[in-house]
């Protein structure tokens, strides 16, 4: 089973509530690219369960938020705390990128 929610511009709002840090990975069914960091988001959500959320959002079918943080290219990572993004990490990159992003706001 996924570690990792898949959200909805309708349950956008909501979980930047949340005070800790939130990992929105934008992506595409389509996007190859996307379907390569699909398992670090996954290997993320696991190791960081209980301290970070990680969810990601299907762009072609939310297209709300994607317009709201210029999402042009994907796969896009954004990282929320306290509802203010905190980190943009665009493109394919190795699971210690996502890491080190991830540590320095948690």
């Amino acid at each position: 089973m996924s570690k990792v929610a898949q959200i909805q511009d309708s349950d956008f709002d909501e979980l930047l509530t949340d005070e800790g840090l939130v990992v929105i990975d934008f992506t595409a069914p389509w996007c190859g690219p996307c379907r390569k960091i699909a398992p670090l988001m996954e290997q993320l959500a696991e190791e960081y369960e209980g301290r970070v959320k990680v969810a990601k959002l299907d762009i072609d079918k939310n297209k709300i938020n994607a317009q709201k943080f210029g999402i042009k290219s994907i796969p896009a990572v954004l990282m929320f705390k306290g509802g203010e993004v905190v980190e943009n990490l665009v493109g394919v990159a190795p699971y210690e990128k996502f890491t080190s992003a991830v540590n320095q706001h948690i």
